[in-house]
């Protein structure tokens, strides 16, 4: 699928995502009026400003309420059907298992306000249960605004208690829509669309089984260099249209790095982008940065790096400024392409500030070593 395409079939969840904000907003208006009136006494212009000011923090608050609610969820199902908690994050904010011990750590992710990750359980004959892990947001966000409606009926007397349940209970279903009416966004696929994935394809359901082992055997605090090669055998290209194959061959790409095996890595992701149309945006952008990376350290032709730096690419990089990989290629960019050692300082300062609270110490390893290899180059160039 070419970039045209994939912004023609973003454009129905755009549209649903607009629809359900605006009705947000409407709905955060009635509340305005309510709220309006605790201030009624409050003389002057005053009294709107702390009524908006109430107004964005119960949405917030409601907004918050929902995404715990959502992640919790995936926890709850997840353990009925036999997996194990790793991580649970909400926006920035993430708690992970580690050394039998539950710790605060910071990680941010484009497109997502939240995530729960788990260990899956084994699987047997090629299978496991994938279908209640990854609708148990959406199932939890809907029964919530069952609960939360019936209690805004039975509060109506406590006018600002009922609205702020309403509100809850609105969030609650159209987020429950959100995430489990199957779509493809543009950094991220919905957990409906993963659902729907994995009940088709047997494939898919292994490649998920890795992506999840992957992820608790880094928080083990294995690399994925000394991972079972035979989690990473690049699938065919007709599998690339899975979403779940493609974000398995990412990993193959990522491991490849790891091993210092660049050449292999860059030709690898070039075919990876021009034959697979089953990568969530936010994989695609970050392997743009891995392949900007090995540019740097090959050929670092200035029309290559020009086109890799996209504008999208470069509102790609605001999002996510403070994640290891992008910071480890934008220090190996003002070394190696802008010759800028007071800029290559900085980023690598803020890169220290950000391994203080990442949560997967063997990625900061991997990270530390490219960065080492571009400074390397610097001084032998």
């Amino acid at each position: 699928m070419d970039e045209t395409s994939r912004k023609k079939t973003s454009r129905l969840p755009q549209l649903l995502y607009f629809l359900f904000f605006m009705l947000t907003g409407i709905a955060c208006g009635y509340l305005s009026n309510d709220i309006s009136e605790n201030y009624r006494l409050v003389s002057g212009t005053l009294a709107p400003l702390l009524s908006m000011i109430s107004i964005i923090l119960l949405a917030f608050l409601a907004l918050l309420i929902q995404t715990i609610l959502h992640e919790a969820g995936h926890l709850l199902f997840g353990l009925l059907s036999g997996y194990h908690f790793l991580s649970f994050r909400v926006f920035s904010f993430l708690w992970m298992k580690e050394n039998g011990k539950i710790r605060l750590k910071r990680l941010s992710l484009a497109g997502t306000d939240g995530q729960c990750l788990m260990g899956p359980p084994d699987m047997t004959e090629d299978d496991f249960p994938v279908i209640l892990y990854n609708l148990g947001g959406s199932f939890l966000n809907m029964i919530s605004a069952l609960i939360f409606g019936g209690l805004a009926l039975l509060c109506r007397p406590l006018i600002l208690l009922s609205d702020f349940l309403l509100l809850l209970a609105w969030l609650g279903l159209g987020l429950g829509l959100l995430n489990g009416i199957p779509m493809r966004l543009n950094t991220v696929d919905n957990d409906g669309f993963n659902a729907r994935s994995l009940v088709r394809s047997t494939e898919a359901r292994r490649a998920f089984w890795v992506q999840l082992s992957v992820s608790e055997q880094t928080a083990r605090g294995v690399r994925l260099r000394d991972m079972p090669e035979d989690w990473f055998a690049p699938p065919d290209d007709a599998a690339l249209e899975n979403s779940m194959m493609a974000a398995t061959s990412v990993f193959t790409a990522n491991r490849l790095m790891d091993q210092h095996r660049f050449e292999e890595a860059d030709r690898l992701m070039a075919h990876l982008m021009e034959a697979g149309s089953g990568f969530a945006g936010i994989y695609r952008n970050l392997m743009i940065y891995d392949r900007l990376y090995c540019e740097l350290l090959g050929e670092a032709r200035g029309n290559v790096l020009q086109d890799l730096l996209s504008p999208a690419q470069q509102k790609f990089m605001k999002q996510m400024k403070n994640f290891p990989s992008v910071l480890r290629t934008e220090y190996a960019y003002a070394l190696l392409a802008e010759k800028n050692g007071e800029k290559a300082a900085q980023l690598l300062a803020q890169f220290e500030k950000c391994a203080r609270t990442y949560p997967y110490a063997t990625d900061i390893q991997s990270e530390r070593e490219l960065m080492d290899i571009a400074r390397e180059k610097t001084l032998a160039g």
